[in-house]
């Protein structure tokens, strides 16, 4: 099939973007349902250093770094590479652009480290398919602040608002640069696509306008 972009594929490959608590988790999972979709989500629990980089960034930044990184890259072999159709919660260019962007730029993860990252990530990056379309959540701080809370993770409780709002100035920097793939940007703060029925018709609506459907049964 030619997915959005003109890219053909056996499949397509839909990532969805956004800061903590955008509703990415949320989002990919009304869109897989909608358009037949093997979601691919965040390996959030699984990551072994979240709770500890949360209460001491420094000590495990690269730690918890190298994680999603890894994780991120298993999980395009398995199921993104080969083609399918799927819809991905967070990317590995965000992992980089942005949050381990922050931590050099804060001293929280220091250069030596950051090097070592990138290298790695500039490896791993240029193997993996590159998303047909992605799908940018904007959000401001109170509408993240409401989903973490309603969530309900205990180490992001104490998340700071400092933190939230330079991620959100990182991924307003690194969607105006990016260029792999068409851009639909979803504005968060107004549209309640979990609850409302008429806001999640505008955002299907809109995704339509780009490309997006379902796949044909016959």
């Amino acid at each position: 099939m030619d997915a959005p972009g003109g890219t053909t594929h056996s499949g397509i490959y839909v990532a969805v973007a956004g800061n903590i608590g955008a509703g990415k988790s949320s989002l990919t999972r009304v869109l897989s349902s909608r358009y037949h979709l093997s979601p691919v989500y965040e390996a959030v629990d699984e990551n072994p250093y979240l709770e500890d980089f949360y209460a001491d960034m420094p000590r495990y930044a690269f730690h918890s770094q190298i994680f999603f990184l890894a994780a991120r890259l298993k999980q395009h072999l398995r199921e993104v590479n080969p083609g399918r159709r799927v819809i991905q919660d967070r990317t590995v260019y965000e992992d980089a652009a942005v949050f381990a962007r922050l931590l050099h730029e804060n001293g929280i993860m220091d250069e030596r480290d950051h090097a070592s990252y990138r290298t790695l990530y500039d490896a791993v990056s240029a193997a993996l398919r590159p998303p047909d379309l992605l799908i940018y959540l904007r959000a401001g701080l109170p509408t993240l602040k409401r989903h973490i809370a309603q969530r309900g993770r205990s180490y992001e409780a104490d998340i700071d608002d400092g933190y939230l709002e330079r991620l959100g100035e990182l991924y307003e920097r690194w969607i105006e640069d990016y260029s792999l793939s068409p851009v639909v940007v979803v504005p968060g703060d107004d549209l309640d696509f979990v609850n409302s029925e008429a806001d999640l018709k505008r955002v299907l609506d809109l995704l339509e306008r780009h490309g997006l459907t379902a796949p044909v049964v016959g």
